[in-house]
């Protein structure tokens, strides 16, 4: 059932991720500096004090570790999905690591060559090892939170 779960999970995911990818590169900035503004607010204080050039100014000046955050974080959580929808204890786990790591890098290579197509958009190879290391600790706590959740289920036989 966990495996069917997060399969669909997975897939659902992918399709987030990639109409996130198909927006354009002028709703993307818009986006990512909402984020920014909504950071300034929760963690600097006076922030909702400032005037609206400043409190754009530090949106602008986070925008790039907003982003670059959100490339692995997102893969992160499909390496996540990946694991619950493979992971067996019968199956190597080196192997399986290496198949899902394969697998989510092969889709965040995909996605990047997709935004090839989108107005104002590009390919990053940087993007697509971010999302490859986000993949891969995805892909690890996934294997941790299993092997865990199997040992837990063992004692409580």
């Amino acid at each position: 059932m966990r495996k069917r779960l997060c399969l669909a999970a997975a897939v659902c995911w992918m399709v987030v991720i990639f109409l996130y990818s198909a927006k354009s590169a002028a709703v993307s900035t818009q986006e990512s500096t909402a984020v920014g503004t909504m950071v300034g607010r929760l963690f600097i204080p006076g922030f909702s004090g400032w005037n609206v050039q400043k409190q754009e100014a530090f949106a602008h000046f986070i925008d790039y570790p907003v982003r670059k955050t959100a490339h692995a974080a997102e893969y992160a959580v499909l390496g996540l999905l990946f694991a619950g929808s493979y992971v067996d204890s019968r199956k190597k786990r080196i192997r399986s690591i290496g198949i899902l790591w394969m697998l989510g890098t092969a889709y965040a290579v995909s996605d990047e060559l997709h935004q090839l197509f989108v107005p104002g958009r590009s390919c990053q190879v940087t993007d697509m090892m971010l999302d490859s290391c986000g993949v891969m600790l995805g892909v690890l706590a996934g294997q941790l939170l299993w092997a865990r959740s199997k040992k837990a289920w063992r004692n409580t036989e």
